[in-house]
């Protein structure tokens, strides 16, 4: 297959979080658009079926399990996109969780992970592709924000702080990369239907987010193709912020 200028057919995405959600929508629909797909996510068994269900329709991919808070992993995933594909051209950093819950119940082990994971897990991606993107000549980070850092709840107060440091590192990287080279998009998504509760410490409060995404959540299909939107765009277009959440979210 010749790989295309632009668009997505035949580009070379890495995704994190892959095994579910967003990372798991935004895989099929970039794999059924012609991507070479790379699934990165700890759960080596769905990332295992994804990857054998997609290739057996005939899309190129392959998957690494990784786990965001270990920097060497992150390498491995980018390492394995160039020696697998030849080359990477977009991370898609989509893995995170939401330990949510009051200050006041002082959760410091579920405020220290979502750091590791929302934060850290960002910057490990940023520290092993940036010098695959430049040796290349181009390279796109696309990442997995949340309105939890637009409109600040009670609740979520260390989450939408891990939230708003990425979209700060974002913007960042992108005011350091107008050479052409980097191109960089944050996608700020509101309720969708995903496992995120799941990770939700507080067992009120996790209810109250699963039944939010039960009667009005997205479909992680819409926010597969905001990502998909980004990719497709020329490379002298950038994309930056895109903010995607229900019409009936306040």
């Amino acid at each position: 297959m010749t790989r295309s200028t632009d668009g997505i057919e035949g580009k070379v995405v890495a995704i994190t979080g892959a095994s579910s959600g967003i990372g798991e929508a935004t895989a099929r629909l970039l794999a059924a658009r012609g991507a070479r797909v790379l699934l990165g996510a700890r759960r080596a068994d769905r990332l295992t079926a994804l990857a054998g269900e997609l290739g057996d329709g005939g899309a190129d991919v392959a998957a690494v399990v990784t786990d965001v808070t270990v920097a060497d992993d992150l390498v491995r995933l980018v390492a394995a996109a160039v020696d697998t594909f030849g080359r990477l051209d977009v991370l898609v950093s989509n893995a995170g969780i939401s330990a949510i819950s009051p200050l006041a119940d002082g959760d410091l082990a579920g405020w220290g992970a979502m750091i590791d994971v929302n934060l850290r897990g960002v910057l490990h991606g940023i520290a092993a592709a940036t010098p695959v993107f430049t040796r290349q000549g181009r390279g796109h980070f696309v990442t997995t924000v949340s309105t939890a850092g637009v409109k600040v709840v009670p609740g979520m107060g260390v989450y939408a702080a891990t939230k708003n440091a990425v979209r700060t590192v974002m913007e960042t990287l992108r005011q350091e990369s107008t050479d052409g080279v980097i191109r960089t998009t944050s996608i700020s998504p509101g309720f969708v239907d995903t496992e995120l509760d799941g990770s939700i410490t507080d067992l009120e409060l996790r209810a109250e987010i699963r039944s939010r995404m039960d009667s009005f959540g997205l479909a992680p299909d819409a926010v597969a193709r905001a990502v998909a939107f980004a990719i497709e765009q020329p490379h002298d277009v950038e994309i930056g912020d895109l903010t995607i959440r229900p019409t009936v979210q306040n």
